[in-house]
């Protein structure tokens, strides 16, 4: 209903009442702005109260007003330039302390993430990791540092992963060149979408690889292109990506494929504890 939303505004203006119409007018002119705004800040630059902002929104087949809200804000995500983004984080965040309100909204965000887990969806991801071949890690630009981060961890437990370097895109593509069916390719990928993410998930696919998108939502590119999907919403804070959910999901991940490597963990971490000894990786608490 999110990528709608706008075109039920048009159509619906001419049953709307007085009210209605100006909420509904100002969200047409307004939508990458009134995403980001409460339903009282919404109110009083349409000029109305908050209780007919939350009225219309129950109106137009929402749950409630934040249930609309997160229709335009996933309508408008990947289509936002970095002085939009400023600009609207100007107006979610005026009046108020940056520190408290930022943390705040991570945490909303974690919030909704746990309130509706989808474990069938998880556990099929992490057999379908565990089944892989090879498993090859994708993001680029903000995704690269949680592809990364994943990739990192991910090497400790297995030989049989690759993180794909975005340098250029000619040289993804042959990073992959041996890519073929029984190998997965994990795609990170959140607003705003890179098309060079996109074409590489294409190659992927032609390769006959299996595709398992993290992103945040159904409306993804790389999400329609996927055979299995985890979703975390990513927050936008002014031109900054708030990444705390999806690093979230993907330390669960982590967790999840170490349970099901179980002793070959434990065996392999005892071998590192022997190395980092050995050559002093980390200094020790009583050093001086």
């Amino acid at each position: 209903m999110a990528k709608d939303i706008l075109c039920s505004l048009e159509r619906g203006m001419d049953g709307f009442s007085k009210g209605q119409k100006r909420i509904a007018a100002y969200i047409l002119e307004n939508y990458d702005k009134a995403a980001f705004m409460t339903a009282s800040r919404l109110g009083k630059l349409a000029g109305v109260s908050e209780s007919t902002v939350v009225r219309f929104a129950s109106e137009l087949g929402y749950d409630g007003y934040p249930s609309m809200q997160r229709a335009l804000q996933d309508m408008i995500r990947s289509r936002l330039t970095s002085t939009q983004r400023i600009q609207a984080a100007g107006d979610l965040f005026s009046g108020q302390d940056v520190l408290p309100a930022v943390i705040q909204s991570d945490i909303d965000k974690l919030r909704q993430m746990i309130s509706h887990p989808n474990q069938s969806e998880f556990d099929r991801v992490v057999d379908k990791i565990v089944a892989g071949r090879h498993i090859y890690i994708l993001g680029v630009r903000s995704s690269s540092f949680v592809a990364g981060y994943l990739h990192f961890y991910m090497h400790l437990l297995t030989e049989n992963v690759t993180l794909i370097q975005s340098n250029a895109a000619g040289e993804m593509f042959e990073q992959m060149l041996r890519m073929g069916p029984g190998d997965v390719m994990i795609a990170i990928s959140f607003p705003r979408y890179s098309r060079v993410t996109i074409n590489t998930v294409k190659f992927a696919r032609d390769r006959g690889a299996g595709i398992i998108a993290i992103t945040d939502n159904e409306l993804s590119p790389v999400y329609r292109l996927s055979d299995a999907a985890l979703l975390a919403p990513c927050e936008m804070i002014s031109f900054v990506d708030s990444m705390v959910a999806p690093l979230s999901l993907i330390n669960a991940l982590l967790v999840a494929l170490s349970n099901r490597a179980g002793a070959d963990v434990s065996s392999t971490f005892a071998e590192l504890e022997d190395i980092w000894n050995a050559y002093g990786v980390f200094g020790r608490a009583d050093d001086e």
